[in-house]
């Protein structure tokens, strides 16, 4: 162990390499059309049968818009168009903690279909959200919720 700015780190005594834990980085859209924000339904863990936006984790290899258009497609079957950014968050997950990107995004082709990882996807208006709401996402939901009404 090391310190290093005011944090105790594991290192290597042998040739210095010290390692910095971070956060993972993950993208989702919220893919809206009359009002309303489609919302996924998961069908396994973490957070199974927890309602969320599309989104996944974003790869070493692409920006966080990529990711929300990929994982839209892989989680919905829906290609889409992002938009504007709604916000960063932080959130928790078991798997590692991270910050979310949130997008607008819209349908722009594909068809609207269920994968493995999806039990059930809905388009909901900010009044009439789904339960319950993955924490991680639940701040992200809010904002949106609040904009969408403004």
């Amino acid at each position: 162990m090391v310190l290093d700015d005011q944090h105790e780190r594991e290192a290597c005594p042998a040739c210095g390499w010290v390692f910095y834990p971070h956060w993972k980085v993950s993208a989702g859209v919220a893919v809206e059309a009359n009002g309303k924000a489609l919302l996924a339904r998961r069908a396994f863990d973490p957070w199974k049968d927890m309602w969320y936006f599309p989104a996944g984790f974003v790869e070493v290899d692409e920006l966080p818009e990529a990711a929300a258009v990929r994982e839209a497609r892989e989680e919905t079957g829906l290609e889409v168009r992002i938009g504007g950014l709604v916000g960063v968050f932080p959130y928790d997950d078991p798997r590692g903690n991270g910050l979310f990107f949130l997008y607008r995004g819209e349908a722009v082709g594909g068809k609207l279909t269920c994968t493995e990882e999806i039990r059930e996807l809905g388009y909901f208006a900010p009044e009439a959200l789904p339960q319950p709401i993955c924490t991680a996402h639940a701040e992200a939901v809010s904002v949106w919720a609040r904009g969408a009404k403004a």
